[in-house]
Formats: structure tokens, C-alpha cells, sequence
């Protein structure tokens, strides 16, 4: 809206107000005489100047009825008031739609209202229209607090229901995520104790063996830099390990090692080649006698390979146990549980952590392709509300993949805003439902897998919630649900209070 004062509705010049044009009226064309008497006695009729009228957000005092001219209805989305309705009909109307609802819901202008040429009105006080609805209308005004109150309900009912569905579906597939690495980490643990408890029987056959104390200090340092290596272990490719094994088998069944096939591949997992091999020989050699090399060498090569066990299990652990750490921290962020709910955020820590909630479901044989711009600012936000968004939208992705495709998660800058782009390779959505895709309970899913407010709920909390903007761009194999939030804070930060629709007839 511009920084024009808002029109004096009382204002003079419209001329008196005559019952023949309200009967004209197609809201007042069935009403008696007695009834339009009593309207031109409590209303006014009223000349207004091009320009604003009242404002979305202030206190809606006046129900309005165009009688000549036009008006322009608008919804302000972040810093941009968007036109929704602009007509020149007689009879059009605006303004307090809701008074005789009384302090149920606030009472407050929903929408922005101006004119464009000089125009005549109608104007009620917000009093007087609440007054002629429940004196004239009494069972119509029960319908409708019905109809109103009935589908709020109901709406917050199933959201409700929709995000206890979302949050079990969330729980399940993050308990099968950490069930893989506690598992994982449970066996890598039973494996070690084995491993050390073996180590202190070879131990002691080393300790036996006939070592002097330079050979002991020599195998301790092969023992460290053993523990070192599997640390810095090479990734090889299948047909490189293959070869390795082959080569360390070899070695080991030519110096009369027992279990060579075993300790073999152990070896080679640590980084550990046939040179390395060789040093131990050489530094058993030094101080064995001859007769005795070939037991010596087992024993030593022994108590090494259960050392690189233990080492490789060790890392196991750890990797286990950083993979539960990593999801339960992705649980944290997701939920915003210890977290401020309006805080600056990074848009990437809640698409990852989203992500990760719905990797068990998202499945091996989709493909996810990250594009995040690194140059994004932080902005001010309602992370676990967001989260919500990206839950839907991701999760609608990967149903309509069918379990197969890709998955495109991309942030820009676009035109001052930041844009959230989630793509998806499925059949697409028909041009014909895109305009309704939004609406509360409207759902193209069978029966009992979609309740219809998945969209609807993000809608509102990019547009109502973040005063962002929400849109689809689809085609076979290549649909996209654009999400545009302000870099920065609106003026009035916070929620719109009211949830109410339209009220322009």
C-alpha cells in the first residue's frame, strides 16, 4: 500500500441513501421495506476519492458495499501487496465480513482495500452489520459459524492427524537408519573382544618364543606402525584388492604361515603389502635361529594380524557410532526441540537434516542431487515449521517417483528472495489441477494415503508464516515446488492472525 492517509469513511458527498438502489443490490434484493428503511437509517451512503480505503491488519470497523466505481483488493505477502480481486459490479462488498462473529475471531481487515476512480459506496458500521446478521439471519448465521468453525476444526484435526502420520513414518525410518549402525557396532564389539582376547593368547606365545629384547622393541614398532596404516589405508577398487590378496596369500603360504588365507585379506584392509610383510621377516630373522624362523614368524605375524583386527574393528566402532551421532544430531535439527522457534538459520542445515530424516524412504534407487548456492545469506525464519515444508514436498517428490528417479534439491537467490527448489523426474502434475493442488483436502492420492492438507499447511506456512510464496512449475519428468522466502525480516514480523478467506462477494 502507498503512504497515502487511509480515506475517512463517514465522509459526505455520496448523496442520500435511497431504499430503491439497495433493492437493486443483489444483496439486499430480497429484503423487505421495512428492512432497507432500517439500512439507510444506520448506513450512509459515502463519496470516496481514488486511492486506499483500510488497510490489511487494522481494526474492521465497516462493512462496504460498491454502488459506483471500482475497488482493488489485495493480500500483503512479505514486503509486496498482492492483488487478489478487482471489480466495478455493483453490489461487490468488503470489509468487516465477520463482525457478527463477535470476539471469536479477530476482528481485524483481512485484506487491503483501494479505488481506483472517485466511488459511491454503501458503508455499514462493523456493529450494525453484526446487529442485522443475528436480528435478520439467525439460522444463516448459525450455518455459518458452523460452516467456519466446523472446517477450522476439522482442518486442524487432520493436520493434526497428517503430522502424527508424518512424524511415525519420520520415527520408523529413522529407527531403521540407527538400527544399521547399533547393529553394526554391537557385532564390531563381540568381534573385538574375541580379537583381544586372542591377541593376549598369541601375546604370550610371543613372549615365549625365543626373542631377544631388540627383536621385542622391533615387532612393537611394527605393531605402531601397523595401528597407523589402518588409519591411512589406500581405497582400493575391487580388482586391486583382489590383487593384493592374491600377492599377500602368496607370501604368506611361502614362508609356511598357517591361516595365510585368512590373515591375508586383513592385511591388505590395513594397507599393509607384501614390503611390509617383508620387514617383519627380516626383523624376526635377525634373532631366531634358522630351525626356529618358521614358528617365530607365525607367532609374530599372528599377534600382528590380531592387532590390525582389532585396529580395523576399533574404526568399525567409531564409524558406527559417529552414524548414530550424525542422525541423532539431524533428529535435533529437524525437530528445533532445544531451539528458539523464530531464529536466523542456515536453509541448508534444515534440507540436510530433512533429508537425512528421509533417507530410509527416499531408498537407494533414487538419486538426491544437492545444488545449494554457498553464497546464500542466513535468514530469519521458523526452522521446524520450515522443516514441515520440506518434509511434504520431499516426501511428495519421492511418492511420485514410484521408488525410482531423481531427486533435486536446489537453493538460489531469486530476485532478492531466496528460492528453495525441490525437483522430481515423475509423471507430473496435469495442468488442469495445478490451480487446486493448494487447496485444503484436495488430494489426487487414493483414499486413505493422502488427507489433502500436506500442501495446504505449507502454503500457509511460507505465505501466512514467512510472508514467502509458493509455487509449481511441472511437465512430465521434470516437475519443481518453488518455495521464495525474504532474505530479511517483514517490518511486522510475525504470523498473520487471521486465517480467514476473502470476503469480497
Amino acid at each position: 500500500m502507498s503512504a497515502e492517509p487511509v480515506q475517512d469513511a463517514r465522509a459526505d458527498g455520496g448523496g442520500p441513501c435511497r431504499a430503491d438502489e439497495l433493492r437493486g443490490l443483489f444483496l439486499f434484493e430480497k429484503l423487505t421495506d421495512d428492512q432497507l428503511d432500517w439500512l439507510c437509517r444506520e448506513g450512509r451512503v459515502t463519496l470516496l476519492e481514488a486511492g486506499p480505503v483500510y488497510a490489511e491488519g487494522e481494526a474492521a470497523t465497516c462493512f462496504y458495499v460498491l454502488l459506483e466505481g471500482e475497488i482493488v483488493l489485495s493480500r500483503r505477502v512479505g514486503a509486496d501487496d498482492i492483488e487478489v480481486n478487482r471489480s466495478s459490479g455493483a453490489g461487490v462488498y468488503s470489509g468487516a465480513f465477520f463482525a457478527y462473529l463477535g470476539d471469536r475471531v479477530p476482528q481485524l481487515y483481512n485484506n487491503s482495500m483501494r479505488v481506483t476512480v472517485p466511488s459511491r459506496f454503501f458503508v455499514l458500521d462493523a456493529d450494525k452489520f453484526a446487529q442485522l446478521m443475528t436480528e435478520w439471519f439467525p439460522m444463516s448465521v448459525h450455518l455459518l459459524e458452523g460452516l467456519l468453525f466446523g472446517t477450522k476444526s476439522t482442518q486442524e484435526a487432520v493436520g493434526q492427524r497428517q503430522r502424527l502420520l508424518a512424524l511415525g513414518s519420520l520415527t520408523a525410518g529413522l529407527a531403521h537408519e540407527l538400527n544399521n549402525p547399533a547393529a553394526a557396532e554391537v557385532r564390531a564389539a563381540a568381534a573385538l573382544r574375541e580379537r583381544i582376547a586372542k591377541m593376549r593368547l598369541k601375546l604370550g606365545h610371543l613372549a615365549g618364543g625365543g626373542y631377544d629384547r631388540s627383536t621385542l622393541e622391533a615387532l612393537v614398532r611394527l605393531q605402531n606402525d601397523a595401528a597407523e596404516r589402518v588409519a591411512k589405508a589406500p581405497a582400493l577398487s575391487a580388482m586391486q584388492i583382489s590383487d593384493a590378496e592374491d600377492a599377500a596369500t602368496d607370501w604368506l603360504e611361502g614362508h609356511q604361515v598357517s591361516g595365510g588365507w585368512e590373515l591375508a585379506p586383513v592385511f591388505v584392509q590395513a594397507g599393509l603389502d607384501t614390503d611390509w610383510l617383508d620387514q617383519v621377516a627380516t626383523t624376526v630373522a635377525e634373532t631366531v635361529p634358522p630351525d626356529a624362523l618358521d614358528k617365530a614368524l607365525n607367532g609374530a605375524l599372528g599377534w600382528l594380524g590380531c592387532t590390525v583386527e582389532s585396529e580395523l574393528l576399533l574404526n568399525e566402532i567409531e564409524d558406527s557410532a559417529t552414524r548414530i551421532s550424525t542422525l541423532v544430531g539431524a533428529a535435533k535439527q529437524y525437530s528445533q526441540l532445544d531451539r528458539s522457534p523464530y531464529q536466523v538459520i542456515d536453509i541448508r542445515e534444515g534440507l540436510d537434516s530433512t533429508l537425512m530424516m528421509l533417507g530410509a524412504k527416499i531408498g537407494p534407487d533414487i538419486t538426491v542431487i544437492k545444488d545449494y548456492d554457498p553464497g546464500l545469506p542466513e535468514i530469519p525464519a521458523y526452522p521446524g515449521e520450515l522443516n514441515q515444508v520440506w518434509t511434504n514436498l520431499i516426501d511428495n517428490a519421492v511418492s511420485a517417483m514410484h521408488g525410482t528417479g531423481t531427486l533435486t534439491v536446489r537453493t538460489a537467490r531469486d530476485r532478492g528472495r531466496l528460492l528453495v527448489e525441490i525437483g522430481d523426474t515423475g509423471p507430473g502434475v496435469p495442468a488442469e489441477i495445478q490451480k487446486r493442488i493448494f487447496e485444503p483436502f484436495f488430494t489426487t492420492k487414493p483414499v486413505g494415503e493422502g488427507t489433502g492438507l500436506g500442501l495446504d499447511i505449507s502454503w500457509r506456512i511460507v505465505v501466512n508464516s514467512h510472508h514467502g510464496d509458493m509455487r509449481v512449475e511441472s511437465a512430465p519428468g521434470d516437475t519443481r515446488f518453488q518455495v521464495r522466502l525474504p532474505l530479511t525480516a517483514p517490518a511486522a514480523a510475525g504470523r498473520d492472525s487471521a486465517d480467514q478467506g476473502e470476503d469480497a462477494g
